[in-house]
């Protein structure tokens, strides 16, 4: 734990000039205040003021004074600026005028949900699997949906030609403090995954969204475009970003039993029925754009339907197969375009209210679901995810449990943005529209 001395002497020591204040808006866009060293003190003090009211979701203009409250623990100094003048980042939770925590702060959702694990005894570790695409940029710069390679599934060079930015990406992240698993080339050409180490929620929100603007950059610096967008090309894979969870009591893995079926504790099989129960419902925010249902259909190792395995990598929720500590659920369906603290709240509020509520999942599906007739499916009593955003904030509107999760504002918020988000589809004219009806009509 870092403390306001620690990153005083730090960056000191490092020579840093200057300091990105880094926070998320509702929307998971990640948002930045700039300021010098000599300023430093001041902020961590909590003494900095911004305006809300230019920030996506948060406050109307009669109350937009609010205070950046910087975390001491997210202090890092970037590797790709020069060693002289530095720059550094601190991720800060938000504070209204009165010194009360900004409700809609969607860190400070996320600390409201481990709040009330930790009240049931629980400390919630997450483990993300964050897939994108390397695409070419065009003459002026911007990006285009043409690949720098024709890999697949972990490919190397000369096939994968991205392996230099990876590798670039892999060092800056684990040269500010991530443990990297895995990285590897993914299905689609074009398309990679980077895994870090599980850590507890909070760490792993904010490493989700330093890891977003991390690739970006290096992407950038390679003359490439990384987006997280999920699917950015018709026919082939879609971005994901897995999501392994597990919850911890008294220093042990609450999901894991020796002698329970699979391994599985009560609480484990009571995690995924409300996982389960809630899907449909916080769809909205691990899958929030119009783009993202285009990722959730059948055929392209996406889990759009609401089913169990131990075994297969077709439903929504896989058990790996690692026991003891390891213990883990994975759910499938979140995207890499959601805001990492809402996400994994609603994930959590999800679980624990199966937990609380000692609900039954059905029973494991251990079939290729996509193989399956509607009539087998329903045979099963296997519901799909919503089919388009605009169904999936009808079914968050019916929820008051994700509601809860979510908090006042930010429900309501979020609602506006995104229903004007699926109106500006609607009403535009596609491209597919044009090929179809232009000459036949």
């Amino acid at each position: 734990m870092l403390t306001k001395e620690d990153v005083l002497r730090e960056a000191q020591e490092k020579g840093v000039k200057f300091i990105r204040l880094q926070f998320t808006d509702i929307l998971g866009v990640l948002k930045n205040v700039a300021i010098t060293i000599e300023q430093l003190e001041k902020a961590l003090d909590g003494e900095l003021m911004f305006d809300g009211s230019s920030i996506e979701g948060f406050v109307r203009i009669e109350e937009s004074d609010m205070y950046l409250r910087p975390d001491p623990n997210t202090f890092v100094v970037f590797p790709w600026r020069p060693k002289e003048g530095a720059v550094a980042r601190l991720i800060c939770d938000v504070y209204n005028a009165d010194g009360t925590p900004f409700e809609g702060d969607p860190r400070y959702r996320l600390k409201l949900m481990l709040a009330e694990a930790a009240e049931m005894g629980y400390s919630f570790n997450v483990g993300p699997e964050l897939e994108f695409f390397l695409f070419h940029t065009d003459a002026e710069g911007r990006p285009t949906t043409v690949t720098h390679d024709k890999a697949g599934y972990f490919d190397l060079t000369p096939v994968d030609l991205g392996e230099n930015a990876r590798r670039d990406m892999v060092l800056a992240l684990e040269s500010i403090g991530y443990e990297i698993e895995a990285s590897h080339h993914e299905v689609a050409p074009g398309q990679h995954e980077i895994d870090f180490k599980y850590s507890d929620a909070l760490d792993s929100a904010d490493k989700i969204a330093s890891f977003r603007f991390v690739i970006r950059t290096v992407a950038q610096h390679h003359g490439l475009h990384a987006t997280f967008m999920p699917k950015p090309i018709f026919g082939i894979n879609g971005s994901g970003m897995h999501t392994n969870q597990s919850l911890f009591k008294n220093g042990k893995n609450a999901f894991y039993d020796p002698n329970g079926p699979m391994q599985l504790s009560p609480e484990a099989y009571y995690y995924i029925a409300g996982l389960l129960k809630h899907a449909r419902s916080f769809a909205a925010i691990t899958n929030p754009t119009v783009n993202s249902y285009k990722r959730l259909v059948p055929g392209y190792e996406a889990p759009c339907y609401l089913a169990w395995s131990g075994r297969n990598r077709s439903p929504l929720i896989r058990i790996p197969a690692k026991r003891g500590s390891s213990t883990r659920i994975e759910l499938r369906s979140p995207d890499p375009s959601c805001n990492p603290y809402l996400a994994l709240a609603v994930q959590l509020k999800a679980g624990l209210d199966g937990i609380k509520k000692k609900l039954t999942p059905p029973p494991a599906v251990d079939l290729n679901i996509y193989e399956m007739t509607a009539e087998e499916r329903t045979e099963h009593g296997i519901a799909s995810l919503p089919g388009s955003l605009d169904e999936a904030l009808l079914e968050l509107g019916r929820n008051e449990v994700i509601k809860e999760a979510l908090g006042d504002h930010i429900y309501h918020r979020f609602v506006e943005a995104k229903t004007k988000e699926c109106d500006g589809y609607r009403l535009a004219v596609h491209q597919w529209e044009l090929d179809n009806y232009l000459e036949r009509y």
